[in-house]
């Protein structure tokens, strides 16, 4: 028998040509792949905001005083959105990051100024109180099967009942907080850009190469996407649950001492405003990057995004809810966003399905 293929072949392209794409055609494609929309449409949305809002408040706003407050205002913020990060990799919700940090903050000015302790003493109880946190979160989400939406939010009312307990709802001040060395932890600065920034930009770094580039970081995306599946690949998606909630109590705790350290008070609301601005940059920050993946420098570009925009709209003397009504528009649409690129490419391939093979020969 012999065989006739469907169509006349085609010549392999010559070595010169083969070249000439690999050199041209692909860095190009990248570059624009790279620098799209789709890849980093929050950069293009903050660049449009501070359009906005140099037109709109150009005595204020287009200013270095202006780039140093959305830094130094946000990396607080920064610090309780990659709290966030690890859980929600793995698919599992923290919502007592707020109680954790308004605890630790508390329990900071409370040990010094009550207690009488030292700086080093008083940080120390404060985070072994968040790591006693994450710990129980972890029993209560990973041992006791519990929803970890639920768990954690039942789990932030006895933070908080705690938290009333301690200070019966009032700030606790004392000049052991504004002295040295402790408001050097988040009011020492350089050029104008104070220590929260740094721990921002290495709490991120920290993430970033877990996530990225060690194999707890794959497995725990693995974990995210589908757990059952990796389970089945050998992957302790219990343990890497447990750990991630132990990682986002400790990092939210840590935003408590430098809360507590930068307004010279131990707050019992201090972690309260930070909630939805958390996972509003951590869900934004999901749509950056890497499509699809909770990553720790898209949650960072949410963060400036977002303080950006609370920052200008405080400066055009806007209405009090205006930053509110911001922030939630803003995390709808990252949700919307989310979940497109995350259902719609295997809706497609569910409906297209494999392509017959139109060059296959035929047997005559």
């Amino acid at each position: 028998m012999t065989s006739t293929p469907t169509r006349a072949a085609e010549l392999p392209p010559s070595a010169p040509e083969r070249s000439a794409v690999s050199v041209a055609g692909t860095p190009v494609r990248r570059a624009a792949a790279a620098l799209s929309f789709r890849n980093i449409g929050a950069v293009y949305v903050w660049l449009a905001i501070v359009v906005l809002f140099s037109v709109w408040a150009p005595d204020t706003f287009p200013t270095t005083l202006t780039v140093k407050q959305v830094l130094n205002g946000n990396a607080v913020a920064g610090l309780v959105a990659l709290s966030v990060v690890p859980p929600l990799a793995a698919r599992v919700f923290d919502l007592s990051i707020a109680y954790t940090m308004s605890l630790t903050s508390v329990l900071t000015a409370y040990f010094m100024v009550t207690a009488g302790l030292g700086p080093g003493a008083a940080i120390a109880l404060a985070m072994t109180a968040a790591l006693l946190i994450g710990v129980v979160n972890g029993i209560v989400v990973v041992v006791l099967r519990v929803d970890s939406f639920i768990a954690t939010l039942a789990t932030g009312a006895l933070i908080q009942s705690l938290i009333t307990m301690v200070t019966n709802d009032s700030s606790i001040t004392g000049v052991q907080l504004l002295a040295e060395p402790f408001a050097s932890i988040a009011q020492l600065d350089a050029g104008g850009i104070t220590l929260p920034v740094l721990y921002l930009l290495l709490a991120a770094a920290a993430i970033w190469f877990l996530l990225e580039h060690t194999a707890t970081g794959r497995r725990l995306y693995a974990t995210g996407f589908n757990a059952d599946a990796a389970r089945l690949q050998g992957v302790r998606t219990d343990r890497l649950r447990f750990l991630t909630l132990v990682a986002s109590a400790l990092l939210s705790g840590f935003a408590g001492v430098v809360f507590a350290s930068s307004v010279g008070s131990g707050s019992p609301t201090a972690g309260t405003p930070y909630l939805l601005s958390a996972y509003a940059a951590a869900f934004v920050g999901a749509t950056q990057l890497r499509a699809g993946r909770f990553n720790a420098w898209g949650t960072v570009l949410a963060v400036l995004l977002l303080g950006t925009g609370i920052t200008g709209l405080g400066l055009a003397t806007s209405a009090q809810w205006a930053a509110s009504l911001f922030t939630g528009s803003v995390l709808i649409v990252a949700l919307v966003l989310t979940g497109g690129r995350i259902a719609l490419p295997a809706v497609l391939r569910r409906r297209t399905g494999p392509r017959p093979d139109i060059t296959a020969s035929k047997e005559v």
